[in-house]
């Protein structure tokens, strides 16, 4: 059987760190430079935790899984720990999620939402990996 990691764990965003770079080239990333946090609430400890990425020139610079506050980004997209788990799952579409007010974004909408198939493709990069939610 294959070894599961705890979602949003330091183990979960190493793995994903690998996944991304491995599978998402600068090209892929249409040389996006920018950042998001994902901030997720009613979380099954209680806490508010967040993944948060920074992207330089299409290149994932920074990727951090952390509790309460996470650092300045360009886009934050607030909401419950179900609905992103949901996302990484594949189950829903970050932008059917947006639209329907599951999630809450601060940012530009235009551009978050042409950046939504980017989000949808990152998601389908985190269904891959083994993970217990």
């Amino acid at each position: 059987m294959e070894h599961k990691v705890a979602y949003l764990s330091q183990q979960w965003r190493d793995e994903a760190e690998k996944r991304l770079k491995a599978e998402l080239s600068p090209e892929k990333m249409k040389h996006l430079t920018s950042s998001v946090a994902y901030v997720y609430v009613d979380c099954p400890d209680g806490k508010i935790k967040y993944l948060y990425f920074k992207m330089d020139n299409g290149q994932f610079s920074k990727i951090l899984v952390g509790e309460n506050d996470p650092p300045d980004a360009d886009f934050r997209v607030t909401g419950p720990y179900e609905i992103f788990a949901s996302l990484t799952q594949g189950k829903i579409k970050a932008q059917w999620a947006l639209m329907r007010g599951k999630l809450k974004l601060k940012g530009n909408m235009v551009k978050a939402l042409k950046l939504a198939s980017l989000a949808d493709r990152m998601n389908k990069i985190f269904e891959s990996i083994p993970t217990h939610y």
